[in-house]
């Protein structure tokens, strides 16, 4: 009997194991087949996936690049001869076959050519040039139906951070589309004359040689600068690009279609930013802001309302007798810099305009002087 029993106990256990065994395969081929079934899954899902911005940029590229122009100039002699070649961009304002661009781009030009999108040439002729903001407007005779107007943006309602898109023609690589951000805001840099340029958009977007007269992007599809000068060492892209703020582009662009030329307003000062070293030097808060005047020019608008030069000893200490005025607002607008003043001329006032100028006289004195602008000397 009890070998009965063994045998049976062995049979009834390889019964168990068999079906343990059995149970154990079925497992595995479960969770393998359900395992394989999830990642097919998950691959179907990412291949369906769109990046957002990826699609965004994609859309506003289709939706903007018929609006910008290619630009090549040829540089022609007395006698005909060519005498070198640059290419540029620029970008389609209205039906009327107006094109605005940087002055620097078509500056001296004997023949400037300009290419759209769909591959139409056209030579344009320079309507107004303005080196002051660095800009220009040409006039090209094609039917209107093929013009695709650009819409601006505004260009005071942007911040750093904000994404920004540059389409343009580097090196001759024409409408090609680069992405970054708006990197800093009032920027200041050189026009074509001895005035400077004021509330330029810095941005990291990529701007090359070619680039100059293209438009700067945001996420609507709108310009908000006219991409215009580059900082580097290399004389390519290092990160560091600026734009003419579209709110003074659609100044100049309309009053160069309208008269050819734009004046700009005119106060006759120089100055020097207020810093932490000057506030304790003059024993103001550390928190006062504006521009020291340094020097009131003769005859200008802030000479006939009062304007005093400031005659500071180059040593603060135990200094007797200061005398200086501290700009702090134009018509209430606060002015931290310069910047601030060059910028908000250019883009707010016009020749014969009356402005309201508040100072900080001595430190102490805070009084409103009224000045009637007048045009800038050429």
């Amino acid at each position: 009997m009890s070998g009965s029993k063994q045998r049976v106990k062995v049979i009834v256990f390889g019964i168990v194991l068999v079906v343990v065994i059995s149970l154990s395969l079925a497992a595995s081929v479960s969770a393998s087949t359900s395992s394989q079934t999830f990642q097919a899954s998950i691959a179907d899902a990412a291949a369906q996936v769109v990046d957002p911005a990826t699609d965004l940029f994609t859309q506003l590229y289709e939706q903007v690049s018929p609006s910008v122009v290619a630009i090549q100039v040829t540089a022609l002699g007395q006698n005909g001869r060519v005498l070198g070649e640059a290419t540029g961009s620029g970008f389609v304002i209205d039906t009327e076959g107006h094109i605005v661009t940087n002055n620097h781009v078509v500056d001296r030009a004997g023949l400037i050519a300009v290419e759209f999108l769909d591959g139409t040439l056209a030579e344009a002729e320079i309507v107004g040039l303005d080196p002051n903001s660095d800009l220009a407007v040409l006039d090209v005779d094609v039917p209107a139906e093929q013009l695709r107007p650009i819409s601006f943006g505004d260009s005071s309602a942007l911040k750093v951070g904000q994404t920004v898109l540059a389409i343009g023609s580097p090196f001759g690589q024409d409408w090609t589309l680069t992405t970054g951000i708006v990197s800093g805001l009032n920027r200041v840099i050189s026009g074509l004359t001895d005035f400077s340029i004021g509330g330029v958009i810095q941005t990291d977007a990529a701007i090359n040689p070619g680039n100059s007269g293209g438009p700067l992007l945001n996420l609507d599809g709108q310009v908000v600068g006219v991409n215009s000068q580059i900082l580097s060492e290399s004389g390519s892209n290092s990160g560091v690009g600026f734009a003419v703020p579209s709110n003074l582009v659609q100044r100049v662009a309309a009053e160069l279609v309208a008269d050819g030329k734009v004046d700009y307003s005119y106060l006759g000062i120089s100055g020097t930013d207020l810093t932490l070293y000057l506030n304790q030097s003059l024993d103001l808060p550390d928190n006062t802001r504006g521009v020291i005047v340094g020097e009131v020019n003769n005859g200008s608008p802030a000479d006939e309302a009062g304007l005093q030069d400031a005659r500071i000893p180059s040593r603060f200490n135990n200094a007797t007798n200061l005398s200086y005025d501290i700009i702090q607002s134009i018509n209430g607008v606060a002015v931290e810099g310069m910047d601030d003043i060059v910028g908000y001329l250019a883009r707010q006032t016009r020749p014969g305009d009356t402005i309201t100028v508040t100072i900080l006289r001595n430190g102490t004195d805070r009084l409103d002087l009224t000045m009637t602008l007048m045009a800038r000397p050429s």
